[in-house]
């Protein structure tokens, strides 16, 4: 698989990484350890070499297991977690307090088994605490070889640009795809102009571009998207519009809706590097497909044209979230 460069010191990833989050919460039940391993090693054997966890995946199970899978391979893989967000019966606790970074990572070192993180994102902004702050927390971890680099996960175009100065940052993580393309306006422009790489999550909008989702899909009551305004049966429906349009384009090109939409996130910028996650090796083969897959000036402007007259429903988050997040 071809690479990509995320920022200007020199990280440089597979052009599709994996997502892990869903192999141990999100998605329903957690996933079998040994099935996840082995799969995780799969991934690499097909070219991918970016992995993406979070010390509240689990919470901290995800990144025993990514640890342990990557263990034999660690030196030929980037392994990117994050600290400041926690979970209490749902509700998202925001932590970014110098001491509570300095337990999270020296907490993700063991648990990923590693001697450094390669990107270390902070995994919500903290309001109560200053990203100059934290940008320093960084810099400091840096230089004493704990981290690599490090990133933002769904921040404002200032709070990044204040953070820069402080200690460059190598990526910016929020979501994006055909279903979520606010970071255009602004976010994309700013990242473009500092030198900064972008790796959107769930690229597939949480698989309902995939086309396996309508109305009538029913959610574990572990899986996310059972709350989530965006998966209600009614803005399903009136959703469908979008994936309707992906599957024609998809069928003329003898490929899948989610080649299709991993593809076209793709050709956005070429240091964007989508993270989608799966628990499956087809969905894993065909998800890494899409980078095989080339969509013409003329392809891209049209499929542009078309997703600019369908208007999307439903929050991506419950309110309670929404809220607490400033989303």
């Amino acid at each position: 698989m071809l690479k990509r460069m995320l920022g200007k010191n020199g990280l440089e990833v597979s052009m599709i990484g994996l997502g892990c989050m869903g192999m141990s919460m999100g998605y329903g039940p957690a996933s079998d350890k040994k099935e996840m391993t082995s799969l995780i090693h799969k991934a690499f054997d097909r070219g991918v070499t970016f992995f993406d966890t979070a010390e509240l995946y689990g919470p901290y199970a995800n990144e025993e297991l990514v640890g342990q899978a990557l263990a034999p391979i660690r030196g030929k893989v980037t392994i990117a977690t994050k600290f400041g967000l926690m979970s209490d019966n749902g509700r998202p606790v925001l932590d970014s307090t110098p001491e509570k970074i300095r337990q999270s990572v020296e907490g993700s070192l063991q648990r990923l088994n590693v001697d450094m993180i390669d990107l270390y994102y902070q995994h919500r902004v903290d309001q109560n605490v200053p990203i100059e702050e934290v940008a320093g927390v960084m810099q400091d971890l840096i230089k004493q070889g704990k981290i690599r680099h490090w990133g933002l996960s769904e921040a404002d175009v200032a709070t990044i640009r204040r953070a820069n100065a402080v200690q460059p940052l190598a990526a910016v993580q929020s979501e994006y795809s055909m279903m979520w393309r606010s970071p255009e306006e602004d976010l994309l422009p700013a990242l473009e102009e500092l030198g900064i790489g972008f790796v959107p999550f769930s690229p597939l909008g949480k698989g309902f571009l995939t086309g396996a989702i309508s109305s009538n899909t029913q959610f574990d009551s572990a899986d996310n998207r059972a709350i989530s305004p965006r998966f209600h049966a009614d803005n399903l429906e009136a959703n469908q519009v979008l994936v309707d349009l992906i599957s024609i384009i998809a069928a003329e090109k003898k490929i899948t809706p989610a080649q299709i939409a991993l593809s076209w996130v793709l050709a956005q910028k070429p240091w964007i590097v989508p993270i989608p996650g799966t628990r499956k090796l087809e969905r894993l083969e065909e998800n890494l497909g899409a980078a095989e897959v080339i969509l013409t000036p003329e392809e891209l402007s049209g499929l542009n044209s078309a997703l600019s007259k369908i208007k999307i429903v439903g929050d991506r988050y419950p309110a309670v979230v929404s809220n607490k997040l400033g989303k």
